[in-house]
């Protein structure tokens, strides 16, 4: 019988310096101005790194999930059946059941889409404008690291072999790009003019 070979877990994404240049001269061609958000208002590369860290500490307590499972597959929906011989009370009973078991008890675990967009929404560590200037720079990344114009970072991130590991390296090189390129960073186009 001749030996099965494991193919070796592929490690985390990484992110270069060259990769995170590359997203810079991206930003700096885009058609639309990557740090404006919906309020019409710029983000400061600082507050959108911040946004980012956030993500990551969110996704490092409650749980990052590649993307959401709707039903958990339970047999509870059998006991859901149109029975006409059914007493309300049961029925009552089997309906309380299912939705407790298909909402789960566990800490909520996120996708990225959803820990940026609830990182914005605390108030503590971000905004609207940063959640969505923080995914325009994620996206960045992800199409300098891919080679695509047309590659998004949620996207990627829902990938089947994508890790938890993956996103915080992406959401890392996010921040780093945001502290580097972003507006108010020393360096940075608007500083130099």
């Amino acid at each position: 019988m001749p030996e099965t070979t494991i193919s070796p877990v592929p490690a985390a994404a990484v992110f270069s310096d060259v990769t995170l240049s590359k997203a810079a001269e991206l930003t700096d061609r885009s058609y639309r101005p990557l740090w404006i958000g919906p309020s019409g208002e710029e983000s400061s590369g600082e507050t959108v790194a911040r946004h980012l860290e956030a993500t990551i500490a969110l996704l490092d307590k409650d749980g990052w999930i590649r993307a959401y499972r709707y039903g958990n597959g339970s047999s509870a929906s059998a006991d859901l059946a149109d029975d006409d011989s059914m007493t309300v009370k049961a029925m009552l009973r089997a309906l309380i059941r299912f939705v407790r078991d298909e909402s789960g008890t566990a800490a909520p675990q996120r996708t990225l889409a959803t820990a940026l967009r609830h990182v914005g929404e605390d108030g503590n560590h971000g905004d609207t404008d940063t959640a969505i200037v923080a995914g325009y720079v994620l996206d960045r990344v992800i199409q300098a690291h891919t080679g695509s114009d047309s590659a998004r970072a949620v996207s990627w991130s829902e990938r089947q072999h994508r890790t938890h590991a993956d996103i915080t390296a992406l959401l890392t090189a996010g921040a780093r790009l945001a502290r580097t390129y972003g507006p108010g960073a020393v360096g940075s186009p608007e500083q130099a003019a």
